[in-house]
């Protein structure tokens, strides 16, 4: 089996002692070694990096071969560096190059700071035999190696925590969210029933007719709950579809509004407005009507009684551009970076029901779309979804 080549890169100022390594390279194994020799750190540096691990992103790093060095031997005393500082510099611009530090001086003390300092080695010049240097160069690539495979299982057990501390937190947030969100309905669920079952003789038709609409309610609250914690289930387990349909983008709205409009009674008016060109367009029309339920209720919901809420459409350029504008209470703007994060809500709702799921499902429809959603906001002003989305499906 051939052996691979093993790339150092020299720095040393005095041309004797570099001839000096020469030789002893060459009597080694001069078919097994390949040596670049520069004078300056600077000069070390700029060709550590030239092709170093890094300077390449995570998806080219693949093993120590694609750096251009193997192995750093590191003269501490350089015409622009000297001494320790010789070896931070370097191993601050290029930390992940093993390092071997040469030097004319036989002192421990500085040989074990060199090696706190990052240094695989410590070598003196006028003591150096071939045997040493093969076996300080060996070793040093070896421990470098390690030291990358430890860091590397270090920071995948890191992320793999920070993402079960992340899981646990969400399955958390779940529980008190449903805890939270289950409770109101089927305390007014339990006592609508008890007043309908012992008090059902003294109580009027219209009375009776109350308490049905409130188990009525109550029990629609509790399916939309599951309704949205099941889609977004889909989503996260990659399950959910994305089936586009040709449909006409000005008669699906117009619908959509109507249906709202019946749902918010005289509390709110909704008005649609078209702009554009043709609004024939191929999306999916299960996904189109959860995301802009979501963004119109949200509007209702966060609105004060007898505002309205205007829903805009414009077709241009092979885009659909739908805004969702209301005149409510607005989002505080610590709060407007976190609100397509699951479970969250903005800190101003107050005592309005709400999971904090609904911008995340309209996250993930607009992005099964191939669009984009943005959000403006102000505070006791109102606020405005802007989602954006390809008239023509892109998909294969």
């Amino acid at each position: 089996m051939e052996k691979p080549i093993i790339h150092i890169l020299l720095v040393e100022n005095s041309s004797s002692d570099a001839h000096l390594l020469r030789r002893i390279f060459f009597h080694a194994d001069q078919e097994q070694w390949q040596m670049l020799h520069v004078e300056r750190l600077s000069e070390a540096i700029y060709a550590s990096r030239e092709n170093s691990a890094s300077t390449l992103d995570d998806s080219q790093i693949e093993s120590r071969k694609q750096r251009r060095f193997d192995l750093v031997l590191l003269d501490l005393s350089l015409p622009d560096s000297i001494g320790l500082d010789t070896l931070k510099e370097f191993r601050g611009a290029v930390p992940d190059i093993p390092v071997v530090v040469l030097t004319g001086l036989d002192d421990e003390d500085l040989a074990m700071q060199a090696l706190a300092e990052g240094a695989q080695d410590y070598l003196v010049k006028d003591q150096i035999t071939i045997q040493q240097l093969v076996r300080a160069i060996r070793y040093a690539i070896e421990r470098s190696e390690i030291l990358n495979q430890l860091r590397d299982s270090e920071e995948r057990t890191r992320q793999a925590l920070a993402k079960e501390q992340e899981l646990n937190e969400l399955k958390s947030n779940f529980v008190a969210m449903v805890s939270h969100e289950f409770r109101t309905p089927m305390t007014t669920i339990r006592t609508a029933v008890d007043i309908l079952e012992y008090n059902s003789e003294k109580l009027t038709d219209d009375r009776r007719t109350k308490y049905f609409d409130r188990i009525q309610n109550a029990i629609n609250q509790m399916l939309n709950l599951l309704d949205e914690i099941l889609f977004l289930s889909k989503t996260e387990a990659a399950k959910l579809e994305y089936k586009p349909t040709f449909l006409d983008l000005e008669k699906f709205c117009t619908e959509l509004t109507d249906i709202l409009q019946v749902n918010a009674g005289n509390q709110h008016n909704i008005i649609f407005t078209f702009n554009g060109e043709s609004t024939q367009a191929q999306m999916d029309e299960d996904l189109l009507n959860c995301i802009f339920t979501n963004l119109i209720s949200n509007a209702i919901k966060y609105s004060p009684p007898n505002s309205t809420i205007w829903f805009d459409l414009i077709c241009k350029d092979g885009l659909a551009t739908f805004q969702v504008r209301d005149w409510g209470i607005g989002i505080p703007l610590k709060d407007q970076i976190c609100l397509f994060q699951t479970f969250y809500r903005a800190s101003n709702v107050g005592v309005i029901q709400g999971t904090g799921l609904g911008l995340t499902i309209v996250k993930k429809c607009v992005e099964l779309h191939g669009g984009h959603v943005q959000l403006e906001s102000e505070e006791n002003v109102g606020t405005t979804v802007i989602v954006t989305l390809p008239l023509q499906w892109l998909g294969g």
